[in-house]
């Protein structure tokens, strides 16, 4: 099937561009983006325009095995680095969907692409985010102060990243996918 990466739980499918509507309900639910995202309010064109404009970014669904979406996991390149970023329904939260997610989207990095790091973000009193990165093979390399304004107050970040030779084979991915 074109566009999915599977798991052994969940599977990465590729945003197309008849997903937004779905996308935009979830960026506009407070409950989606959590209490460590910016409130936004997005409509359907601005998705669609940034959907089109995607310059080596990379949106997918987190999908249950039965097709059911249960999140989001993105990936860019950053000055020839990769940065990912995740985000799942507060219902499927700590259950390890995400992450198994953010375990193939390093898989498939590591296999499609000639880099060496790949990065993530998360507010600095967001546990469960770092938790998952750890648990991904990624290690804490700092903290950058007052990085991001959210609901009215600047909050820390902390970077995590992780190696090629930190991951050195496949954990979940078994051979190597084609570009999607």
């Amino acid at each position: 099937m074109s566009g999915l990466l599977e798991g052994k739980n969940v599977n990465l499918r590729f945003m197309e561009k008849e997903d937004l509507p779905l996308l935009k309900e979830w960026k506009n639910n407070i409950d989606f983006i959590g209490e460590y995202q910016s409130v936004q309010q997005i409509t359907l064109r601005d998705l669609e325009k940034q959907h089109d404009e995607l310059a080596g970014e990379q949106w997918f669904f987190i999908e249950k095995k039965d097709g059911t979406k249960i999140g989001t996991i993105s990936h860019k390149l950053v000055f020839g680095t990769e940065e990912i970023g995740a985000a799942l329904l507060p219902t499927e939260r700590g259950k390890g969907y995400c992450s198994e997610a953010v375990k193939i989207m390093v898989d498939y990095l590591f296999l499609s692409r000639n880099i060496v790091r790949i990065q993530a973000h998360t507010d600095a009193r967001n546990l469960a985010s770092q938790r998952v990165l750890k648990k991904s093979g990624f290690r804490k390399e700092g903290t950058f102060r007052k990085e991001y304004f959210v609901r009215g107050e600047w909050r820390d970040s902390c970077i995590y990243s992780i190696l090629r030779e930190e991951w050195k084979q496949p954990k979940i991915l078994t051979k190597p996918t084609s570009e999607i």
